[in-house]
């Protein structure tokens, strides 16, 4: 394996080592929280620990931020291991600088939404943060597996994202509102968030199957440029 495809693994690598098990234990506060509540209000003395719905909010904001965050170094992969390995003369040096600037603001709005106060500055802030990973994603060199996007990892992916963004921005609604209109508004995109995070286990799993290594990839083009899924054939990588 070649740096490059060392690089590749960071995003992947992230999610499984740090996202998935961030993952179980959100779900897990999730559920002791809410039996706790539930306890309480029909005036049982419960033996979970008062702490833990501190604790569900604690990790629950280092989950959203790590899912923000390993979509954004995905993005970026996809998008400056081609930009970059493209022939001087078809290098965008303005497009590049653009394209940084892009990733600084995305990642400047994620930080300012995680200690803005008002509501209408983290609305903002969310709205920023989402907007710089739809342009981001948006990029020619991503692959977005438009042709079969109901499996796409692409879109799992940003939804996923998207969704934690949000969550971010209404966590103090959350505790504020006496209602529960915004707390059962956050179980249940969570709950279509938990579902995004499967899927996106068995995509990424597809897809780390379907990318060659960099020595393989000439090979695995002609192979394809060739008909050689329909038909025998003896290739070699393009001069």
């Amino acid at each position: 394996m070649d740096t490059i495809d060392f690089v590749s693994l960071i995003h992947p690598a992230l999610a499984i080592v740090f996202v998935f098990p961030l993952t179980g234990i959100v779900v897990q506060y999730s559920l002791q929280t809410r039996n706790r509540r539930l306890q309480i209000a029909k005036g049982q003395k419960s033996a979970i620990s008062g702490t833990v719905g501190t604790q569900h909010l604690r990790m629950g904001r280092w989950l959203s931020n790590s899912i923000v965050g390993v979509a954004l170094i995905g993005l970026g992969y996809a998008i400056f291991s081609k930009v970059l390995k493209a022939p001087p003369e078809q290098q965008n040096g303005i497009r590049i600088v653009l394209l940084l600037v892009l990733f600084a603001l995305t990642i400047a709005s994620l930080v300012l939404l995680n200690i803005a106060n008002g509501k209408l500055q983290r609305g903002g802030f969310a709205t920023l943060t989402g907007i710089g990973l739809v342009l981001l994603g948006c990029q020619p060199e991503v692959f977005r597996r438009g042709f079969e996007w109901y499996v796409s990892h692409y879109y799992y992916g940003i939804a996923a994202a998207m969704l934690m963004i949000f969550s971010l921005a209404i966590f103090p609604e959350i505790y504020q509102d006496r209602s529960n209109r915004w707390r059962n508004v956050h179980v249940v995109l969570n709950c279509v968030a938990v579902l995004l995070f499967i899927g996106q286990g068995f995509t990424g799993t597809r897809d780390l199957l379907e990318i060659p290594v960099s020595w393989q990839q000439p090979y695995i083009e002609q192979l394809y440029i060739n008909n050689c899924q329909t038909q025998p054939c003896t290739v070699q990588p393009r001069q």
